[in-house]
């Protein structure tokens, strides 16, 4: 038993030898099968990664189908701080997790779509998981950031398209360059869009895929940076090592040290050669190794895609290498490189197979596979985390401030902008949103020219307008202009300056009712403008107006007795007011011609009342009306009993009415107190019209300073009211501070335009502080002439203030020029206000008090009891 023990224990052994001899053979055999049919393997394993893409890629697809857009507009005064971006880039994160547990990690991700089509200068959206929309919604900027639902993108395919995608180059753990926030980060991006057109199918679109970093991927590059790191202090220390040892070794070897050594006296000190202690390798601090990747927090991996498309050749590339130049801002120790490669003139990338199709999933899915480069912390990429803030000078597009097309009724002419690329147009806004409109600036400066320019560029679309000048400059300006066939027969002129050896003057009646007005609007009208123009109110005149209102209501009542009666002509005027205070017989013959048209209490007030005023009581309103009279010029134009001027009817026919009232002295303001206020009357007059079917009408006021003297209330009621009437109000002026407060404060509230040209910094500084002195005063009284900045109303919004250049009449409307016509024109105008010669207006004028007696002689009843007033023979 004891012999046999041994027998069985090496045989156990040689079985067991010959076991693992035989796996070794036959592992040596599969080995050398594999290599014999390496590519079966190669396509096992090559079937196993596409059948498991093919499933990731379904899955992923899904899941991409459940996603929401959230589009973000910030407003003008949008100024966020570093912390509020930093909360917004941390909500962002947060929310590409907000999927269903099987959705793949290549669509957990939020995207940031920078978007120029030509509609706005850079649309800011935000694409994420649809469980993020409640997140996503709520945004730290607060009320300066809209958020809005976006509507799905539909792009019609364009002629030449070019796609990039963008990596980080440089050290991986270096961090991009701080960007600060003034000016804004994005600035550089809207440069690059900013000669962007749509007509040209022009298109530019970045989109920022943000993605939480992974744990096991983050761990991964840790190890293999520390490694990397060790290995190269490593070799560094090595290399050290290896020098010192070099540089002993030659200093031994010389004979200076040799000669030392022979001549030293220590014992020993010649033996052997010197010992060479080795450098430490350096320990690897991990902040160091790591850099931007040494903290969990806030890390994020980003995919950076970019597409450019135009109609047009070479515009999509030049776009493309613009958006890379401004890309370039961001870049430091680590930058944003186009991914692909360069073979001399051509670049293999994006738009090439192999890459193309994988960029297109991406783009259309929005699907993140960022690059192994791209790790970035939220500091990083701050920039790009809000909209367009208040740093960040937008350039106005057509589809903010429309091109002006000469004869479009929807559009009004504002000036001439120039682009960033160079390029100018007429801009122009809708006519429907250019409520009131005002322009300031020093004389010469363009605010005429400009208005001038506006003006004729609506009265060719069609539109209404009047034209007041008391300087009567524009109307020789603007005739060359306006000598066109289809314009003659809408054009009147009414002229008071008198000039030439024999003027024509047209005529009006502020009293006439054979236009069918309301009684009681045509005397406040006169009264109003009365108090107005002589600073009358109830406290410092309450007399003086009790009269003129009396007397008013005595010569409406005749007017409109003559005008029923079939006799027009034999209406009384302004200035028969003279008559009917100081001339007892005119007065009994009106009063009982009236008689049953007044009511009690103003037949109450001439029976009681007036026998009881003092002769001198009249002065006060009789003076102004002599100072009427003793001007030709107004005598004629207001001694007419059937005026031709009538500017309700302008309104409603589409005239363009130019007014040049002649002078600014005292009976020049109360002529223009008169026909302002006839202007505020006829356009409240338009209650009776339905609002849809009132015809817009344009009053140019230019020296408002002027007409604002003779009347600051009704200019200022212009500016309150008219909008609801359909008149829209353009008023010029050199000085905001020399208009009367209620003018002012009125004007600057409801101007949907308010211009400035440049001037004194005082006169700007009330323009740049409404908006908010941005630009400053310093930069706008700078400015060239004809220059000027201006803010507008597009589709219910703000635009600018956008520096703009005055129209010049004689360059943007050389094709409409017809020197030759201008004598036409004016024979026309003359004839469509019925102007006649100022000699035979006066002798009408003076014929009239007869004419009106008469009338009123024959229409007094036979019967009538003279009013008893005692003093009658005093005052005739």
């Amino acid at each position: 038993m004891d012999s046999a023990a041994p027998y069985v224990t090496d045989h156990a052994d040689e079985t067991a030898a010959g076991q693992a001899l035989g796996l070794l053979t036959n592992l040596v055999n599969a080995a050398d099968w594999l290599y014999d049919h390496w590519y079966l393997l190669a396509l096992s394993i090559a079937v196993c990664w596409g059948v498991g893409e093919r499933v990731v890629r379904r899955f992923a697809a899904r899941a991409s189908a459940e996603r929401m857009a959230l589009e973000l507009v910030s407003s003008r005064h949008f100024d966020p701080s570093l912390e509020e971006i930093f909360r917004r880039g941390v909500q962002l994160a947060r929310a590409s997790t907000a999927m269903p547990w099987w959705a793949p990690r290549r669509a957990k991700a939020v995207q940031i779509r920078l978007r120029a089509d030509g509609s706005s200068p850079l649309r800011y959206r935000i694409e994420g998981p649809a469980g993020g929309e409640r997140l996503l919604s709520i945004t730290p900027f607060g009320p300066d950031v809209t958020v809005n639902q976006a509507r799905p993108t539909a792009d019609k395919p364009r002629d030449h398209v070019v796609r990039a995608e963008f990596i980080l180059r440089g050290r991986l753990t270096s961090p991009l360059r701080e960007v600060p926030l003034t000016p804004d980060p994005l600035q550089p991006l809207v440069d690059a869009v900013a000669d962007l057109r749509a007509e040209l199918g022009d298109l530019a679109e970045i989109r920022l895929d943000i993605q939480r970093a992974p744990k096991w991927a983050l761990r991964a590059r840790r190890l293999q940076l520390m490694s990397a790191a060790r290995r190269s202090e490593r070799r560094e220390a090595q290399r050290s090592a290896r020098w010192l040892r070099q540089d002993a070794s030659g200093i031994e070897d010389s004979m200076g040290w040799q000669l030392q050594q022979l001549l030293s006296d220590k014992p020993g000190s010649g033996g052997g050669r010197r010992l060479v202690m080795p450098p430490v390798p350096r320990r690897v601090e991990p902040a160091e190794a790591l850099g931007k990747l040494a903290e969990d927090d806030h890390l994020v991996r980003v995919q950076l895609l970019v597409m450019c498309a135009s109609n047009t050749e070479g515009r999509a590339q030049a776009r493309l290498a613009q958006l890379q130049a401004a890309l370039d801002v961001f870049g430091g120790r680590s930058r944003w490189a186009m991914r692909g490669w360069r073979l001399g003139p051509w670049r293999i990338g994006a738009d090439h197979w192999p890459t193309r199709h994988g960029f297109e999933r991406r783009w259309n899915l929005g699907h993140c596979q960022p690059p192994r480069a791209n790790w970035v912390r939220l500091e990083e990429i701050t920039g790009l985390l809000k909209p367009p803030t208040v740093h960040c000078r937008l350039p106005v597009l057509a589809g903010d401030l429309p091109t002006f097309a000469f004869g479009e009724p929807e559009l009004l002419l504002q000036g001439i902008y120039r682009g960033p690329d160079g390029r100018e147009r007429l801009v122009a806004t809708y006519a429907a949103e250019t409520l009131f409109e005002v322009g300031v600036g020093r004389a010469g400066g363009g605010k005429t020219e400009r208005a001038l320019a506006q003006a004729i560029g609506w009265a060719h679309a069609g539109g209404g307008l009047a034209f007041v000048d008391p300087h009567r400059d524009s109307w020789p300006r603007a005739m060359t202009f306006l000598a066109h066939e289809a314009l003659m027969e809408r054009i009147a002129l009414i002229d008071l300056n008198g000039l030439g050896p024999n003027p024509r003057v047209s005529s009006w009646n502020p009293l006439a009712m054979h236009h069918g007005q309301a009684a009681h609007e045509v005397v406040e009208a006169i009264a109003d403008a009365y108090a107005s123009a002589l600073a009358w109110d109830d406290a410092s005149a309450p007399r003086a107006l009790t009269i003129l209102t009396a007397a008013l209501t005595v010569l409406v009542a005749v007017n409109e007795t003559a005008c029923q009666a079939g006799r027009p002509e034999d209406q009384a005027t302004i200035f028969h007011i003279r008559a009917l205070l100081t001339d007892a017989t005119f007065r009994k013959a009106a009063l009982a011609a009236v008689a049953g048209r007044l009511d009690e209490e103003t037949h109450a007030w001439w029976q009681s009342v007036f026998p009881t005023l003092p002769p001198d009581s009249f002065a006060v309103v009789l003076n102004p009306i002599a100072r009427l009279a003793a001007n030709p010029i107004t005598r004629a134009f207001l001694g007419q009993p059937i005026g031709v001027y009538n500017i309700r009817a302008a309104m409603d026919s589409k005239m363009i009415v130019w007014v040049c009232p002649g002078g600014n002295g005292p009976t020049d303001r109360l002529l223009t107190a008169l026909l302002a206020r006839d202007l505020l009357r006829a356009a409240r007059s338009r209650r009776d019209t339905p609002e849809q079917k009132r015809v817009p009408f344009r009053p140019y006021f230019d020296e408002l300073i002027t007409l604002t003297g003779a009347a600051p209330e009704t200019i200022a009621a212009m500016f309150e009211d008219f909008r609801k009437y359909r008149c829209h109000v353009h008023g010029m002026t050199q000085l905001l501070s020399r208009l009367p407060t209620p003018v002012r404060l009125s004007l600057v509230q409801n101007a949907s335009t308010l211009a400035t040209t440049a001037g004194s910094k005082s006169a700007i500084a009330p323009i740049t502080a409404e908006w908010g002195d941005n630009p400053s005063p310093d930069r706008v009284a700078t400015m060239e002439r004809f220059e000027h900045y201006v803010s507008l109303n597009v589709h219910g919004r703000r635009v600018g203030p956008v520096q703009l250049r005055g129209p010049h009449l004689d360059d943007i409307f050389a094709a409409q020029a017809r020197p030759k016509d201008v004598p036409a024109l004016e024979r026309a105008a003359l004839a469509n206000a019925g102007a006649r010669p100022l000699g035979q207006l006066t002798d009408l004028a003076t014929q009239q008090l007869g004419r009106v007696a008469a009338f009123l002689a024959e229409h007094s009843p036979a019967d009538a009891t003279a009013v008893d007033l005692s003093k009658e023979k005093e005052f005739g």
